[in-house]
């Protein structure tokens, strides 16, 4: 089983999605785990108002996440794990786009720690405590929230039995290269018609029922660019 688990301030904004889908049918199944922390509950002891942030020194506008209650909580997520069976990943703008290829490289590890941001970031020091650090995108989001659904949904679409048929993924858009774009693919009806002067078709090839020409239509149509 590989378990994720995503530390961060907001941890009711998970329930939803994590209940639906392939990944509640995942943990059902217990192929995954997914375990939300609320990181205010490693604030300092006695801290009525549990603060895990504080203003940058030097000033600037914002505030900023302490080191300490991220490094109490990773400490007690990792105190009984073996290091090479897990990976812990900062998302943050200033990390390394992320791809297909490293959702297939981080589906080996059994534990998966993802480290949500807010407000201006992370005390800087955090970066000792992460093996890497990931963006999604070329974009600033309010937080690391929607970038950790992001992975762990694409990370564990790569474990066997997630997704369902085995080969389910050997044609995926970027299942053979960051290139690739599955060709495109149609249902019934044969003919839609949005406007009396338009007709849309389904391409004859696929409802010759040759099979061999049927794979070389898609081979053709596959896109690399």
């Amino acid at each position: 089983m590989t378990n994720f688990h995503l530390i961060t301030i907001f941890p009711d904004i998970f329930q939803y999605y994590f209940s639906q889908t392939i990944l509640s049918r995942a943990q059902k199944n217990k192929l995954i785990k997914i375990q939300i922390h609320d990181l205010r509950k490693f604030a300092k002891a006695g801290d009525v108002h549990k603060s895990v942030d504080d203003r940058p020194y030097g000033g600037g506008p914002g505030m900023i996440l302490m080191v300490e209650p991220i490094y109490k909580a990773l400490r007690a997520l990792t105190k009984n794990q073996k290091t090479k069976n897990q990976r812990i990943i900062m998302l943050s703008p200033k990390g390394k786009k992320y791809t297909q290829r490293d959702a297939e490289r981080l589906s080996k590890y059994k534990n998966i720690i993802l480290l949500c941001g807010r407000y201006e970031g992370f005390d800087a020091r955090v970066e000792k405590l992460v093996d890497e650090k990931i963006s999604i995108g070329d974009y600033v989001l309010a937080g690391g929230e929607l970038p950790a659904m992001v992975l762990t949904e694409t990370i564990a679409r790569q474990i066997p039995g997630v997704v369902g048929h085995k080969h389910a993924l050997d044609e995926e858009t970027f299942s053979k290269n960051l290139d690739y774009i599955e060709y495109p693919q149609y249902t019934r009806p044969e003919i839609f018609a949005p406007t009396a002067d338009k007709k849309w078709r389904v391409p004859k090839v696929l409802l010759s029922g040759n099979h061999q020409k049927i794979k070389e239509w898609r081979r053709k149509q596959s896109k690399t660019e």
